[in-house]
């Protein structure tokens, strides 16, 4: 099996060294062939300077720079178009997801599953963001089903062919899980050990993980505009409702529903209800426009691999043999 892990870096040049440290032994002992991608997402740090040490150290870590800050998702969908074995490993750069637990995944994986998630045993996280977690799993139970979307995590694993699904993709707003639905409905998940964080705090807030979670469902799903749909049709019968008490009143009692709350309660209700289905379709027209003007998910500004001065690019992953556990 050859093996490719796909880190993510922002602003962790504390952990980049124990992540190395621990991947070299766990890839040694269980890939034929493997590598590393470390993909800067404009860090304010030293880490794409700590990733160029590493590259220079080791001969299957590659080291990719980006323009700018494009957001996790974008710096994993460049990594894995890099990726260049049969296996794919995503991760985050911080360490809660232990190297160590990447044989549990794979192991999954050879049962005949596409994509498997490293589902935590207890997550090592607040509570805000936690509730945002559950909301952006909430957003892919539609694609992946309920069970497996509860168990969604950037711990992943999968084959390298489901890229091919997306491989033309071209937006801006990015979501690996949602993407790899398009190539695949064999989903599973496995649980795994999930870490405190030792160094730094948390980039991932609950501001944008939320801002995700809107990302993927009006930019992959068409679920907003059905619950549009579903509320302007329920706040029409609750409008012919009230024409209906109106009226029966009228002919039964002699007069109408008086007083000027009832009224007003009546149209704030419904200019809600218009609002709220309007920002929905805003929504959706932003996206459109984005994609219009075909800003690209992310633009590479460097990128260094030592290997590439030796072996040509197919021969990367061809064979551990050639580049040793620990190098």
């Amino acid at each position: 099996m050859s093996i490719s892990v796909v880190v993510p870096v922002y602003n962790s040049e504390g952990t980049l060294g124990a992540l190395v440290s621990r991947l070299g032994p766990v890839l040694g002992a269980t890939g034929d062939s493997y590598e590393l991608i470390l993909i800067n997402d404009g860090s304010l740090d030293r880490s794409w300077e700590m990733a160029l040490q590493l590259a220079a150290q080791h001969d299957w870590i590659m080291a990719i720079d980006l323009m700018r800050n494009y957001g996790q998702h974008n710096a994993l969908l460049c990594g894995i178009r890099a990726a260049r074995c049969d296996t794919i490993v995503t991760m985050d750069d911080d360490l809660q997801n232990p190297p160590e637990e990447i044989p549990k995944l794979l192991a999954k994986l050879d049962e005949g599953y596409d994509v498997i998630y490293g589902a935590p045993v207890r997550q090592q996280h607040g509570l805000w963001r936690n509730l945002a977690s559950t909301a952006t799993k909430l957003a892919l139970q539609g694609a992946i089903g309920a069970r497996t979307a509860r168990q969604v995590s950037a711990f992943r694993a999968f084959h390298t062919r489901v890229r091919e699904a997306f491989a033309d993709y071209r937006g801006a707003f990015v979501s690996i899980d949602t993407l790899l639905t398009w190539g695949t409905t064999k989903f599973s998940a496995v649980p795994v050990r999930h870490e405190p964080r030792t160094v730094g705090a948390s980039n991932y807030t609950f501001r944008k993980l939320l801002a995700h979670s809107l990302n993927m469902m009006t930019g992959f799903s068409t679920l907003p505009l059905r619950f549009a749909t579903y509320t302007g049709f329920a706040f029409t019968l609750i409008g012919l409702a009230v024409l209906t008490a109106v009226v029966f009143r009228y002919f039964t009692v002699g007069d109408s529903v008086p007083g000027f709350p009832f009224l007003a309660s009546i149209i704030a209700i419904f200019s809600g209800a218009q609002l709220f289905a309007l920002g929905i379709f805003g929504e959706y027209l932003a996206r459109m426009f984005v994609r219009i003007i075909e800003a690209p998910p992310y633009i590479v500004r460097d990128a260094v691999h030592r290997s590439d001065r030796d072996l040509p690019a197919r021969d990367v992953c061809a064979s551990r043999s050639s580049r040793g556990a620990g190098s």
